[in-house]
């Protein structure tokens, strides 16, 4: 039986979403008008929200001081590689431990999983006389195989997880059929499996888009990406505000408009077999 939603509780739900979908995005807010200050507005006491002296100056400084669109290329080119590498081998990873299972196959998701919970310190000492051995630092790269290695237990976990709730009767009428792994891959599953796919694969350029730990302490200036074009305005004389909210908002601009075009398709593929 429905339960009756009154126009009182309707409003009140509406007017918490709102509260608290503000209170997410104020940090954000607060950068963006924090990059059209000046220096000396930006530490001001009480701080000004929108009536303040609004300049571009933070902007033009950035730019010439740094090559953003260098940047911006390393970042898309680091977090789109290390995407589709990790989406090539977790898909038919995926694959066999959904639906070719072995006796080991919940040990290995478990231990995959593990990886993750090692503070990336631990290994950086190693993992960075490696790179400087074989000349893999500042290289694009070294920041891709890095970037990969890292997200690839998240990226298997989720699509195991979207593969489990795809019926194995239609896999195995395909292969009654004749169908080859590869074509049951290609043209069964993955079509099944789109907004599953749709929604890892986003999540993974997020996260690898995001990464600062390895691209701070693995690259210079070749390779590096936005998150090494923020740091370098975190000085030791001290924090530029204002042009690092310009550097920040200049950072996450791509990315907030791909999540803002691409939201429906990675809500449906969260919510992917949730609902029967």
């Amino acid at each position: 039986m429905a339960r009756n939603v009154t126009s009182r509780r309707v409003l009140v739900s509406t007017v918490a979403a709102w509260f608290f979908g503000f209170l997410i995005f104020l940090p954000i807010l607060w950068m963006f008008l924090t990059s059209f200050k000046t220096e000396l507005e930006a530490f001001a006491m009480p701080p000004t929200f929108l009536f303040f002296h609004w300049t571009t100056e933070n902007y033009a400084t950035v730019q010439g001081r740094s090559d953003y669109f260098h940047h911006a290329f390393n970042s898309v080119f680091v977090a789109g590689g290390s995407t589709l590498i990790a989406m090539l081998i977790a898909v038919p990873a995926a694959w066999s431990m959904a639906f070719a299972p072995t006796k080991r196959t919940k040990d290995i998701l478990l231990w995959m999983l593990s990886t993750k919970m090692m503070p990336p310190v631990g290994v950086l000492v190693p993992i960075y006389l490696i790179y400087r051995d074989f000349g893999m630092l500042d290289t694009r790269a070294g920041l891709i195989l890095i970037l990969c290695l890292g997200n690839l237990p998240i990226v298997i976990w989720m699509l195991f997880t979207y593969f489990k709730e795809i019926p194995k009767d239609i896999l195995e009428a395909a292969r009654m059929d004749g169908a080859t792994i590869g074509r049951e891959l290609v043209y069964v599953l993955a079509p099944m499996a789109i907004p599953g796919l749709a929604s890892t694969l986003l999540l993974n350029f997020i996260l690898a888009w995001n990464e600062a730990f390895w691209t701070l302490n693995l690259s210079t200036l070749d390779a590096a990406p936005l998150t090494v074009f923020i740091a370098s305005y975190s000085s030791p004389e001290g924090l530029f505000w204002a042009k690092l909210s310009a550097a920040s908002t200049l950072a996450i601009a791509p990315i907030v408009v791909l999540g803002w075009f691409s939201q429906r398709q990675l809500v449906r593929g969260l919510t992917f077999g949730a609902v029967k």
